[in-house]
């Protein structure tokens, strides 16, 4: 078959896919998605339009970025963006705060937030944690490694008021370590890499050292996801698809992901790519309606954002715990599941 053939029978399977979609029109469906830059948790958008997956079902992305999860959090709330990707604590912030729901989980990187210490005293801390008391620690608050900084303390017996928290973005963070101005810090990956290779980093802490589960999480609108539940649909399919075809294709995977994270802005070595693929745990569709069933009352996915949402409670940042049963939602996965090209389209490389 000649490439030209080839890519005529390629649209006609993406038309006959599209046409057979609930909700799906040959005019693709435009939906707004949010996330940070160069981001292990965003690459199934990347795969997706390097794959061209997006027509296959219909949609027409467009994509919106933010530093971090809070300000991507109140976006959310004026209607700027759909649907998103995010850390636990800001997707419960938002739950509490804007009505955002929780559509899925993007990964589990309890091994990728952590709390590190440099320059001459990160030895000494290494050996005793407690002598972290009486250190500023430069972390970015209300978010996954927030949460993270703060259960090590608890594992280390160290008070909250015995350290002074500064509240830095991730980039701000990298540049004060790298100039000596910080002994201990909180970051996530690939950030935590970065400050491994330029000021030789040691990791103090992690969150699946203090038995955290500290997962990032797909979120929606709520008035999105009451007016378009079949565009969420989709567009959870092809993010599943992603992991899927990465799962099965790890090198191209790896490839792609090195380009993406250099369009944000970072560029990370071909071993902490290895490290990203390696520590971080994602979960393909069955395994995702596992952790979100409540078959035997809270599902697990609950039980997280519980504790995230004690956490915020604890530090004031919420006056009460949001309803996890309203707001943390399988419907959409069970709607992917329960769709028989849908389900096809999200785990056709599950098996390869």
């Amino acid at each position: 078959m000649s490439r030209k053939s080839g890519l005529a029978a390629a649209a006609v399977l993406a038309f006959g896919l599209v046409a057979s979609l609930p909700g799906a029109s040959l005019a693709a469906d435009k939906i707004t998605v949010s996330y940070q830059p160069a981001m292990y948790w965003a690459l199934p958008l990347y795969f997706a339009s390097q794959n061209g997956w997006w027509g296959e079902v219909g949609l027409e992305p467009e994509f919106v970025t933010f530093p971090a999860g809070a300000p991507q959090i109140a976006a959310g709330s004026s209607g700027s963006w759909d649907v998103g990707i995010t850390g636990a604590v800001p997707a419960v912030l938002g739950a509490s705060r804007f009505d955002i729901e929780t559509i899925g989980i993007a990964n589990d990187e309890s091994r990728t937030n952590a709390l590190v210490v440099a320059g001459a005293g990160a030895d000494a801390i290494i050996a005793d944690p407690t002598r972290i008391k009486g250190q500023q620690i430069l972390l970015t608050t209300n978010s996954t490694v927030d949460f993270t900084a703060r259960k090590c303390l608890e594992k280390f017996g160290v008070n909250f008021g015995d350290v002074r928290f500064v509240n830095l973005g991730q980039a701000q963070i990298i540049t004060a370590m790298s100039s000596g101005n910080g002994t201990a810090a909180g970051v996530w990956a690939p950030n935590l890499y970065t400050l491994e290779d330029k000021v030789q980093a040691k990791l103090l802490c992690s969150g699946a050292d203090a038995g955290a589960m500290v997962p990032s999480l797909l979120v929606a609108t709520k008035s999105y996801a009451e007016a378009a539940p079949d565009k969420i649909d989709r567009f959870l399919a092809v993010y599943l698809r992603g992991w899927s075809w990465a799962k099965a294709h790890p090198d191209e995977a790896k490839t792609l992901a090195m380009e993406f994270y250099k369009s944000g802005g970072l560029e990370v070595t071909p071993e902490a790519m290895d490290k990203e693929f390696a520590l971080r745990p994602v979960f393909l569709l069955d395994e995702q309606l596992g952790l979100m069933a409540r078959s035997d009352g809270a599902s697990e996915v609950e039980g997280w954002t519980n504790e995230i949402g004690a956490f915020l409670k604890t530090v004031g940042t919420i006056s009460e715990l949001p309803n996890s049963q309203v707001y943390v939602t399988d419907r959409f996965l069970r709607a992917v599941a329960g769709d028989e090209k849908l389900r096809a389209f999200a785990t056709e490389f599950n098996q390869k």
